[in-house]
């Protein structure tokens, strides 16, 4: 069973609609139903908020398939839950193009150091120019 799935047997369990669970959440009806259906990918905070909701651990709502894999995700967002070969081929193409940009931009700011020295050097010898006269 999907994560998703999980969800919506949970809540269908309580008898409460995807109106009461979307209040719960403090989120839009139409944002949880995306959750339901798939649609959307639950990160980890979101995925804590609703374990919460129906208090129960959040293991309870990642399947045991052996076939998740867990990408930490510094940027604040929490983690990214990735369970097909497509979705982890996706994400390495992904993660292999902010390498990429990474790469470019370090060089570009090597460059931009290397000229800036290049300026102090000039400065230096036009100072020293000018203190002789």
């Amino acid at each position: 069973m999907k994560v998703h799935e999980k969800i919506r047997t949970l809540r269908e369990a309580k008898n409460w609609s995807q109106e009461e669970m979307a209040k719960r959440l403090n989120m839009s009806v139409n944002g949880y139903s995306k959750i339901e259906r798939g649609e959307t990918k639950a990160y980890i905070p979101k995925m804590e908020q609703i374990a919460e909701v129906f208090e129960v651990d959040l293991l309870e709502l990642i399947p045991k398939n052996g076939n998740n894999i867990y990408l930490n995700n510094n940027n604040g967002s929490g983690c990214n839950i990735i369970g097909s070969p497509t979705e982890l081929a996706f994400e390495n193409e992904k993660l292999q193009l902010m390498l990429e940009m990474k790469d470019k931009e370090l060089a570009m700011q090597q460059r931009e150091i290397g000229n800036l020295r290049e300026q102090v050097l000039q400065l230096k010898e036009i100072n020293i120019l000018l203190k002789k006269e």
